[in-house]
């Protein structure tokens, strides 16, 4: 499996990261990992089955069982134990579970398989927090995309309203900042960039231009043939 090419995308919550990653993985054909959807997905089961976040043993078996789907109703959605929760772990309450169990040594170890099997050819895209510090070190091109806090609650506070989930800015101001101090403080796999990583600064940038930054990248490591 490790010929597999591997494109790691990290970053803060609101960088951009998945809007990107999808992108890049549909212009390549490649499979596609949102890591976050399964620490999504893990929060929003403890809460559904009243598992409690401190039972870190039954947090992990909880990880080592659910049964998640991808795509099953279209690109994008998410379905657990047969039941749709797209829009459910995209809402502040499905990112602060996420962060919760994110920091949850057990429950890390526990998603870490499920998302090595997401490296089948011809290649993966994967987006997360330590996709390329941790999950895929050996990835042929890692990067990490930052913006400002207020640029990336904005553009939260704009995704949320897009489907429909009501949103209040001054919320999510405060609610990325204690996530970005939770996932950067944390013991296991803190959100930072991997050593070899390419940062890019996404402030002042449109999404179609952060992904033509990256497919040129993508073209200077994986060659002139990935289109």
């Amino acid at each position: 499996m490790s010929d597999v090419p591997v494109i790691a995308i990290d970053g803060p919550s609101g960088s951009g990261k998945g809007t990107v990653a999808a992108a890049v993985a549909e212009q390549l054909g490649f499979v596609l990992l949102d890591s976050g959807a399964l620490y999504r997905v893990l929060g929003i089961a403890a809460s559904k089955y009243a598992v409690d976040l401190d039972d870190h043993a039954a947090i992990a078996d909880l990880a080592g069982r659910l049964d998640i789907q991808f795509g099953k109703s279209g690109p994008g959605s998410v379905w657990l134990d047969g039941e749709d929760v797209t829009l459910q772990i995209r809402t502040d309450r499905g990112s602060e579970l996420a962060s919760l169990v994110g920091a949850i040594p057990a429950a890390r170890r526990a998603l870490f398989e499920r998302q090595i099997s997401f490296r089948r050819e011809p290649g993966l895209v994967a987006d997360g927090r330590d996709m390329g510090s941790v999950v895929f070190p050996d990835a042929r091109l890692k990067i990490y995309l930052t913006a400002s806090l207020e640029e990336r609650a904005r553009r939260r506070y704009k995704q949320l309203i897009g489907k429909g989930i009501d949103a209040i800015l001054p919320d999510l101001l405060r609610d990325l900042k204690e996530r970005d101090a939770r996932d950067s403080q944390r013991s296991i796999s803190p959100l930072q960039p991997a050593e070899d990583a390419v940062v890019l600064e996404t402030t002042d940038l449109e999404i179609d231009q952060v992904v033509k930054q990256v497919m040129d990248l993508v073209r200077l490591r994986l060659g002139g043939s990935r289109a």
